[in-house]
């Protein structure tokens, strides 16, 4: 009888070193982050045609640079058209902003930026970064230069590698938090990002450190939540393993309590498994939620103490979640009696002008302090005075008193300049907002939006009450037209009474883009009439009445 031969999953760990697919052989080549000397040497003096294929469509996005798609190319052709068909000559660059800090200074130098190399594009990310459009090769080193004279970088902000660390917006100044994650977060950019030894990891590594469950902990890789241990004091409370796009799973707990100075050193053993135990065979199977998986987070614990630390983790309790999410958007007091003030841009879009204006405003004010939060939104902090920066924050549609449709509203990138986009997503959803916020001005339930250019979920798709899919569908005259796939009754656990699930696709719900207001307003209107008393939530109703549950 023969043994039946394991598949090789290129996993290091086991001796496989054979890279196994396209991205990992121009990874073995070279570690990525070398290619930032031959933009600086060659490719800005020698323009876009000078620049080979494993740097241009691989290497570059180690440095937050991806090509930006061709104008005029619609997304019926996404999936059919060669990379150098889609690809324009310019690029979509992210600029890294670790826990969501800005200053006044590194706030105007990115407005300053945006308006003289990007056409004023400017973004606010659910991951608290900046991203940037229409950015030219021969421009990328003067822009790195100012971005770091300031403190910010675009090193690793892409690529297989660790990207921007999530923390609270409000980490520092909230009454509620008892212990401020900022220091972890800060020794693991300074110590890891851009480390040689973490820049070739099988797929993204995507992390979070947070005492309030104001983040979206249970989607990342790995992302530490704030906990009273009974013995100990606070700390930390460990996940691993979150991730959405095609095949969405939550994170979960291995069951470890870690203290905040210890936070970095867990974070980068958790980082060194994945890079030596993932798989680097398929691409679709290779982010940390598989591994584990397949392992489960009992071997993940222990594989992570033996092999990686060397010692045993601390035994911990599950977070206590607050009574209701937070989003930080409006006037809140800090802990030390000044203010804080959260605005909300429509779908995250800003642009350069405006962040230059809300720079003067700030400073205005009497404020050095900007955060972005998770959630496309951003906040102003150490404000003596808040209504009169209110007021002034409403002068440039940054509304600190939102509609609930502007407030609860994410879009990605979407057909605009994505490559990977099959339908236009962000100025859809700011004519979404327009008119949900016109004919359903009286309703007070809480929904949330996430529109999604494509199966990939930057925008979540799959953890929102209302997850919209981009795709191509058929409209009622039979021809292909930009659509929706519907997914209803997503959510996460940011609060004590909330049930993380993931979206249902209710058979066949499928959305035209040109129907999409009236879909939503019914949904609205239905849930509204139907749920059984106040106290359902939408997720709740839309399982009731979407599968048949009761």
């Amino acid at each position: 009888m023969t043994r039946e031969r394991r598949r090789d999953e290129g996993q290091w760990a086991l001796g496989s070193r054979e890279p196994l697919n396209d991205n990992e052989r121009f990874k073995a080549v070279e570690d990525p982050l070398l290619v930032r000397e031959r933009i600086e040497r060659t490719y800005a003096r020698e323009g876009f045609a000078s620049i080979p294929s494993e740097d241009l469509r691989g290497r570059f996005r180690w440095w937050g640079l991806y090509t930006q798609r061709r104008p005029g190319i619609d997304g019926g052709r996404t999936a059919t058209l060669a990379p150098e068909e889609l690809e324009d000559e310019h690029f979509m660059l992210r600029v890294r902003v670790d826990g969501g800090e800005l200053s006044v200074a590194q706030l105007r130098e990115i407005a300053a930026l945006s308006t003289e190399f990007a056409r004023d594009t400017a973004d606010i990310t659910d991951r608290q970064n900046i991203q940037f459009h229409w950015i030219r090769i021969e421009d990328v080193p003067e822009i790195w230069r100012r971005l770091e004279a300031v403190g910010l970088s675009t090193t690793e902000a892409c690529g297989d590698c660790p990207r921007v660390v999530l923390g609270s917006p409000v980490a520092g100044i909230s009454p509620d938090e008892v212990l401020d994650g900022t220091s972890a977060i800060r020794e693991i950019v300074e110590r890891h990002v851009g480390d040689p030894s973490l820049s070739n990891l099988p797929r993204k590594f995507k992390s979070a450190v947070s005492w309030l469950p104001d983040v979206p902990f249970q989607i990342h890789d790995i992302a530490f939540l704030g906990v009273e241990h009974p013995l100990h004091g606070p700390g930390f409370d460990l996940w691993v393993g979150g991730g959405l796009s095609t095949s969405p799973r939550l994170a979960e707990r291995p069951g470890a309590w870690v203290p905040l100075a210890e936070v970095p050193e867990v974070w980068a053993a958790v980082a060194g498994l994945f890079r030596d135990h993932g798989y680097r065979r398929l691409r679709n199977r290779a982010r940390l939620k598989y591994l584990i998986a397949d392992w489960g987070v009992e071997r993940f614990r222990e594989v992570l103490e033996t092999e990686y630390l060397g010692r045993p983790l601390v035994d911990g309790p599950e977070p206590v979640l607050p009574a209701a999410p937070v989003d930080h958007v409006g006037v809140h007091e800090q802990r030390d009696g000044r203010y804080y003030v959260g605005a909300a841009p429509v779908v995250g879009r800003v642009s350069g002008t405006r962040l230059a204006r809300l720079a003067d405003i700030v400073e205005a004010h009497g404020s050095h302090r900007i955060r972005l939060t998770p959630y496309q939104k951003l906040l102003v902090l150490d404000v003596v005075d808040p209504e009169p920066l209110v007021r002034d924050l409403e002068t440039i549609d940054l509304i600190v008193r939102p509609s609930r449709w502007r407030r609860s509203t994410m879009a990605c990138t979407g057909l605009e300049y994505c490559k990977l986009a099959i339908v236009e997503t962000k100025d859809r959803a700011a004519e979404l907002v327009a008119e949900l916020e016109r004919r359903l001005a009286g309703q007070s339930t809480d929904i949330t939006v996430n529109l999604n250019g494509c199966p990939n979920a930057c925008a979540r798709t799959q953890v929102a009450d209302i997850g919209l899919k981009g795709q191509i569908v058929v409209g009622p005259d039979g021809a292909q037209v930009e659509g929706f796939q519907v997914h209803l009754g997503g959510g996460l656990s940011l609060a004590k009474d909330d049930e993380a699930a993931l979206g249902h696709k209710p058979r066949g719900l499928k959305v035209t883009a040109t129907d999409l207001p009236d879909f939503v307003e019914n949904l609205a209107r239905g849930y509204q009439d139907g749920r059984k008393d106040e106290s359902e939530t939408f997720a709740q109703w839309a399982v009731r009445t979407h599968t048949g549950q009761d």
